[in-house]
C-alpha cells in the first residue's frame, strides 16, 4: 500500500478512464482521505449514527450494458452524481480510487469496502471536467442530492 500522501494525481477524465480500463474492482471514495479513513475503516449512517461495516465508496468499474460508449462519459458520470459532497461535508473533502472488497451495502446502496487499498486522487480539474461533461447532455441532470 502507498502512503496516502505519496499517490499519484490523476488530472484528467482520460487518465481516470485509462485506470478503469486496465484495473477492475476499483471504487472512488469522497472523504478527506486514506490518512484518516485507514485509522478507522468504517463509515458511519448520518442519519441515524449507526457504524457501518465498512468505508462507503462507489464502484467505478464500467458496466456491460454500457457496451462502447466512452469511458470518459462513464467516469464523469460516476464522478458528477458525487461532486456534491466537498460542499455538504466541508473543508478537505475531495474523491480518491481505492480496491478492497465488499463487506456490505449501506443505506443508499453503496458498497461498504474494507481492507481498502489506495490508488490515487482524483483532481479538482477532473471534477469540473465531468460537471462541463455532464453540460453537455442532451438530458438535463443533476447530482444526487437534487433538493426537494
Amino acid at each position: 500500500m502507498s502512503a496516502p500522501e505519496n499517490l499519484p494525481v490523476l488530472t484528467t477524465l482520460s487518465a481516470v478512464a485509462r485506470l478503469l480500463e486496465r484495473h477492475r474492482g476499483l471504487y472512488v471514495r469522497w472523504s478527506k482521505g486514506p490518512g484518516v479513513d485507514l485509522e478507522k475503516t468504517s463509515s458511519i449512517d448520518e442519519l441515524t449514527g449507526v457504524p457501518m461495516p465498512g468505508l462507503s465508496a462507489n464502484p467505478l468499474d464500467v458496466e456491460a450494458w454500457w457496451e462502447d460508449r466512452p469511458v470518459e462519459l462513464w467516469v464523469a458520470r460516476r464522478l458528477f452524481d458525487y461532486a456534491h459532497l466537498p460542499h455538504d461535508k466541508g473543508p478537505g473533502v475531495r474523491p480518491w480510487v481505492l480496491t478492497g472488497r465488499e463487506t456490505g451495502r449501506g443505506p443508499d446502496n453503496e458498497p461498504l469496502v474494507t481492507d481498502a487499498d489506495p490508488v490515487c486522487w482524483i483532481a479538482d480539474e477532473v471534477i469540473d471536467a465531468a460537471r462541463d461533461e455532464m453540460a453537455r447532455q442532451v438530458r438535463e441532470w443533476g447530482t444526487l442530492r437534487r433538493g426537494g
